[in-house]
Formats: C-alpha cells, structure tokens, sequence
C-alpha cells in the first residue's frame, strides 16, 4: 500500500538521503534562506516570491525559478492525498526561519493534517551538535521513528512567531527565549538572532565578532581557511558557505592579508577591545524579516534591542 506521507524536508541533500533509505512517501524540498532578507508575512503571495527572488539576486546573485518553486508547492494543493505531514528541519537558525515559513504557508493552506517534526542537535555521546545530513542512517531512521507531533499550541506559537519576525519590533521574540514548546532549539536560534544585531559598544554581530576572534586564536592561510572554521565555530548560526563568505568579504577592514596569512589589524584588535562602534563603516543593511539590522542596537546590559537614534 502507497504511503500517504508528506515529508517536507530543509534541502535537496536530506531528500536524497531519505530516498536513499527508502523511506517512504511524498517529498517537498523547500530552497529557501529566510534568516536574510525581507519576508512578507503572507507566504503563499505573489509579493512573497517577488520579494524573496529580488533579494536573492541582489544580494547573492541567485536567479530563482519562480515556476520550480511553485510547482513544488503546488503538492499542497491537495491535502486530501496525504494522512500526515512530517517536517525535516535541524536545529540552527537557518533552518528553523525556514520551519516558521513552512508552518505557516500550511496555516494558509488551512491544512488540518496531523503535522511532525523530525529535528536533530544533540546526540547521545556526541559532543557537537549534528545536523540532521550529518546523521548515520541508524541515527536518521531513530529520528523518523521518535519524530514529535505537534499540538495546536506548537503550530500557533510558531505562527506568532514567524508575524514577530516579519514585524518591526523584534524584541517582541524575547518572551518565546524562556517558552518551552516542542520546538526543543528554538529558544537558543532566537536567542542567536538578537545577536546578529550590530553589539552596542563595538557593532558587531556575534558572528562578526566570532570571526575576528578566530583571525586573531588560529593561524589562519588564507580567506577558504578562515571559511572552513567560519562553518565549524557558528554555534545556532547554520550559515551556510556563501552567506559566511560574504560577511568574510564585509570584514576585510579588520584584517591584512598576504599570500601566507590573513591577520588581524589595528582596527580589528580595537574592534575586539570595544574601543569604538564599527557598525557604520561595515554597513551591512541587511534586513531580517521586517527590519533592517542597522535600525538597532543589541544591548548585552540591558539584553535587548535598541531602537537606533
């Protein structure tokens, strides 16, 4: 008998390897990064796919093929083919931005079926967090058999949320830090995103401040040296090479680099100390959501943002 499964799954990879496995069921691969950029509330809107392709071509020279992605989504034009949804996102911020889009274009959908979550971080007797790809197969099919159903409460709180996000005032997210749900990693991935706001006394990001550091601890070659433990030291982050990369390039200020190192420079030890706020000469606009990143200040005191003057 044909499973009525719905697996939708954070990328082309994990797809593969759950056919791989042969598990069985319909698969939706959801492509996008919604950790950047601008996010229309209403997903299943023209003005969403308009917005989200604009700022993938501006900022990472990404052509999207609107049609592809639609065609994908159209599988959940027909829920009545399905008995239950099961979602496949890890544990990191890039993901679970992702997960709150998913949940609520199905919210959109009005779509009743019974919905789980398969997500993986810590794992008995590993040290390091583990995505989800990262996974033994043992591991992953563990996973599937102890996937999470979400209550109502689950999918409401993860809609708020995701309107928080797409709002102008994120430290409406602050009490959704200490709530518990069944979304085991969000609290640490919201957490994570109020740091990427530029620091009060210095102006930069944790990630950006992360990235000085291991210029300044490791012996660092070259810029795909600095990149691999960019990747490996990210925490919640789960940035991925060319988001990492980028922000690399917008810190060149902070160091020298020859054909042998990259090294911190005076700016980048000064950055470091807190001597002086950076965040206007890095200039980075993204916007996350609904707000441009250089309207705030993050305040470790106060730990919270602050509305930019």
């Amino acid at each position: 008998m044909k499973s009525k499964t719905l697996h939708i799954t954070q990328g082309q990879s994990l797809t593969q390897i759950l056919q791989d496995l042969d598990i069985p069921g319909t698969y939706l691969t959801w492509q996008e990064m919604l950790c950047e950029g601008p996010t229309p509330v209403q997903v299943d809107s023209q003005r969403f796919f308009d917005t989200r392709s604009e700022f993938l071509k501006e900022a990472y020279d990404i052509e999207v093929n609107d049609e592809e992605i639609k065609s994908e989504i159209r599988i959940l034009d027909n829920p009545e083919a399905f008995s239950e949804i099961v979602l496949w996102f890890t544990y990191d911020l890039f993901c679970h931005i992702n997960l709150l889009g998913v949940i609520k274009l199905l919210q959109e959908k009005n779509i009743k079926l019974p919905l789980y979550l398969v997500c993986s971080g810590r794992i008995s007797g590993e040290t390091n967090l583990k995505g989800l790809t990262e996974l033994t197969q043992d591991q992953l099919l563990n996973h599937y058999e102890s996937k999470v159903l979400l209550k109502q409460e689950d999918v409401e709180l993860a809609r708020s949320v995701w309107h928080i996000y797409c709002g102008k005032d994120h430290n409406l997210l602050k009490p959704y830090i200490v709530k518990k749900s069944a979304f085991l990693y969000l609290n640490s991935c919201l957490k994570a995103h109020l740091k990427r706001f530029p620091d009060l006394k210095n102006g930069l990001s944790t990630l950006e401040e992360n990235i000085l550091i291991l210029i300044r601890d490791k012996n660092i070659k070259t810029r795909h040296h600095l990149l691999g433990y960019a990747l490996n030291f990210q925490g919640y982050y789960g940035y991925i090479d060319m988001q990492l990369d980028r922000k690399i390039a917008s810190l060149s200020m902070f160091f020298e680099e020859t054909e042998s190192y990259i090294k911190l420079n005076r700016k980048g030890h000064e950055a470091l100390i807190g001597s002086h706020n950076y965040a206007s000469e890095i200039n980075n606009c993204i916007v996350f959501g609904g707000v441009n990143r250089l309207d705030f200040y993050f305040s470790t005191e106060q730990n919270k943002l602050i509305k930019k003057n």
